[in-house]
């Protein structure tokens, strides 16, 4: 089994290498821009080979870029673009007119315009267009990184956490390099192989119910349970939300600007709670932990269901799948693994009878109460531990664990037993 993730390492170079950097980035950008424009005005090819015959050269004489550039640069095109349609392919367009609904579906013709690239970065890939290389006076590591003009090279900055990925078991792969307050970087991906996650390697398994009034209510085989409360979250993501409005009611460039940097700021926010909460689990439950988490997959929020706008936007909003990208990255890095299990009834099961009926948990009291059994608690712990049963159904052989609906037995519909 492999595992990625992706790093970024900060060159600290000087002016002149920084020139060389953005020319090269630009001229890559433009590039981009102009196989873009090929593949809108040539029917939508996105085969990279069948794009390369008609622009290769085009790359090389009117932007200077070199030979594994210009393949990089087509490949990066047609990525986005066959990405752009993937995406189109899955969600088709819907609208109501006359009390009915109607869905299209939709792929790239609908595009209005070729896909604009407007951020200067090049793509390089490992070992031709960069490479670590010791220098010739006290042979610490450099960044060897190739451009239009000279291979420039440059130190560049290893925190602690990131030396993991220079011991010899992680391979670089392709990278890009990129410009932040100009402050160059090289965001580059590394890979690992590991062994296998089996069902006998298990030793413990923990139910994650993710939410908004708690970011993720946790319960184990020790019948623990643990709540990263979402209150004070929501607060702050209400303050941007506040911020986001009157900005765009302003309407100015420089109101832009500012919407720009406000949701770079809150995304950032974001992924570092998502990074500590994922972090917390792992280091609580160590290797050999199956961590559950409902398939939100193909989930979406609609309003009808939901408690209002507010909730529904919410919802909409909110990073479940960043949580459950980096739960799954650091799991696999210390020996255990993330099953995603069918949500269906988790919400409404009795943990206890079993019982599904959609009217036991009280929303705005937050309270689960089953009319069978009686059986009371959070209605947040409620979907963790019902979570939590369906991971220890997988472990016992359950390749695709859920739950049927069992319903409540009215009296009317007992049956007496002489």
């Amino acid at each position: 089994m492999q595992i990625g993730e992706t790093i970024k390492i900060r060159l600290t170079s000087e002016n002149s290498t920084n020139l060389l950097f953005f020319q090269t980035a630009y001229q890559y950008m433009l590039g981009c821009n102009f196989v873009s424009e090929w593949i809108f005005q040539h029917g939508f090819c996105i085969n990279s080979n069948e794009v390369q015959k008609h622009v290769y050269y085009d790359l090389r004489e009117l932007f200077g870029l070199k030979a594994q550039m210009a393949v990089s640069c087509i490949k990066t095109v047609t990525a986005r673009y066959q990405t752009v349609d993937t995406q189109m392919r899955k969600n088709p367009y819907r609208f109501t007119a006359d009390v009915k609904h109607y869905s299209f579906h939709r792929d790239m013709t609908w595009l209005q315009k070729p896909i604009a690239f407007k951020r200067p970065q090049c793509d390089l890939v490992r070992n031709r267009d960069y490479s670590f290389v010791h220098n010739k006076i006290d042979g610490h590591i450099q960044l060897s990184i190739n451009t239009l003009g000279k291979r420039a090279v440059c130190d560049f900055m290893l925190p602690e956490y990131m030396q993991k990925f220079f011991d010899g078991s992680w391979s670089l792969g392709t990278a890009k390099l990129v410009e932040l307050n100009d402050i160059w970087y090289l965001h580059t991906s590394a890979t690992k192989n590991i062994d296998e996650f089996e069902r006998g390697d298990v030793k413990h398994v923990v139910g994650i119910d993710r939410g908004l009034r708690f970011l993720a209510s946790v319960y184990d085989e020790q019948q623990k349970t643990q709540f990263f409360s979402g209150k004070e979250i929501l607060r702050k993501r209400d303050k941007f939300d506040a911020v986001r409005a009157q900005l765009q009611a302003k309407g100015t460039r420089s109101a832009k600007r500012r919407l720009a940097r406000i949701s770079g700021r809150e995304n950032r926010w974001m992924s570092d709670v998502n990074h500590c909460i994922s972090k917390a689990l792992v280091r609580r439950y160590g290797s050999g932990t199956l961590f559950v988490l409902e398939d939100l997959t193909g989930v979406s929020f609609e309003e009808e269901n939901m408690h209002g706008a507010k909730q529904t936007h919410d919802l909409r909003n909110w990073s479940f799948y960043d949580l459950e990208t980096k739960l799954t990255y650091k799991a696999n890095e210390t020996g255990s693994s993330v099953l995603k299990v069918n949500p269906q009834y988790t919400s409404q099961r009795c943990p206890r009878c079993g019982a599904v009926v959609k009217e036991n948990r009280d929303h705005d009291k937050h309270l689960y109460k089953c009319r069978q059994c009686g059986y009371t608690s959070n209605d947040d712990r409620i979907g963790a531990m019902n979570i939590y049963t369906l991971g220890t159904f997988w472990v016992s052989g359950n390749e695709n664990p859920q739950f049927d609906k069992i319903r409540l037995i009215e009296p009317a519909e007992s049956v007496s037993v002489n």
